[in-house]
């Protein structure tokens, strides 16, 4: 028998784990919702500052996201070792609310380094991991090659898998052949798909219906159109910034208000644009600090905006009325 650690906020805990129990947990988590993939806050010598984290977290509390994404893209994983990618984890934990879902991504290059991250991330206290695909050989990740890895981690995963395609940054999509054979898994319970291309999103909720399997919208910029095709919720960098905004646009979208959410979701575009695709990192960053939150410095070889990348920044949210 296997133990994983779980991390409350009155201290630690141990449960006792089977795979078959991991595999019926993953059938129930509702993903359904909205969660902001943190930053991660540096000090001047880039170091994590736990600190300021604890601060923006305290903030996020107050806003009724489903859960938090720990270690994303916007939580700068790839240039943090293995160890502080599962300490932010751990920390993330230790202050999030009892009922709030910790979703800690634990992608790595390799299988068996990314089935070993993620026991680790199960045992800092993660609900479930966010799993992006090996791209550094990507003339070679093709399906076959990319269902052996995932099937590989799903089997060994002390919680639900949920796979992440962000082609902007891999250079290639998950295809969608693939995805509709990993739902079949069942310690693999959903995706977050960060490309934008409806038709897939719609496509891929359509043929996992029967599997009960759950598509997060990964940009804030296609959220509405996410839910037309049956999205559950998204996680969106945005939601760093303004939150509560997003959480409203769901909760417009759930309630079929949907000349109000066409309203909210068109004054988002361009401010969710600036954040990802544009100006990427140091554009959220530099947004989150206008808005209250420490965002800070980048971590090397990533650098700060420049004053003119600052000034579009700035109309990109000033012309559509948050700042």
């Amino acid at each position: 028998m296997l133990c994983v650690r779980v991390w409350t906020r009155c201290g630690v805990r141990y449960r006792p784990w089977r795979r078959n129990v991991s595999h019926k947990a993953a059938a129930r988590l509702d993903l359904s919702g909205i969660y902001p993939p943190i930053a991660t806050p540096f000090t001047a010598k880039e170091d994590v500052d736990y600190r300021k984290l604890e601060e923006n977290l305290q903030k996020y509390d107050e806003i009724p996201f489903k859960g938090l994404v720990v270690q994303g893209s916007n939580g700068e994983y790839p240039y943090l070792t293995e160890e502080e990618r599962v300490e932010v984890v751990a920390a993330v934990r230790r202050s999030l609310p009892l009922g709030k879902l910790l979703l800690a991504g634990s992608g790595c290059e390799s299988t068996r380094a990314t089935v070993q991250l993620t026991a680790k991330m199960a045992a800092a206290g993660a609900d479930a991991v966010l799993v992006v695909n090996p791209c550094f050989y990507k003339g070679k990740m093709d399906s076959r090659a990319l269902i052996h890895h995932f099937t590989k981690v799903a089997d060994s995963s002390p919680v639900p898998v949920v796979l992440y395609s962000v082609p902007a940054n891999t250079g290639l999509d998950l295809p969608v052949d693939a995805v509709v054979e990993l739902s079949q898994h069942p310690n693999i319970l959903g995706l977050k798909d960060s490309g934008g291309d409806i038709t897939r999103i719609g496509l891929i909720v359509h043929k996992t219906k029967a599997q009960d399997f759950q598509v997060l919208a990964g940009s804030a910029g296609f959220l509405m159109a996410a839910y037309c095709v049956g999205a559950v919720g998204g996680v969106c960098a945005l939601a760093n910034v303004l939150g509560q905004e997003l959480c409203e646009l769901e909760r417009l979208c759930r309630s079929g208000c949907w000349e109000e959410a066409k309203v909210l979701q068109q004054r988002l575009i361009e401010p969710n644009a600036a954040v990802t695709r544009k100006l990427g990192v140091p554009a959220l960053k530099q947004a989150m600090e206008w808005f209250g939150y420490h965002g800070g410095a980048c971590r090397s070889p990533l650098q700060p905006l420049t004053e003119a990348e600052t000034q579009l920044l700035r109309q990109d949210f000033s012309t559509n009325g948050w700042l």
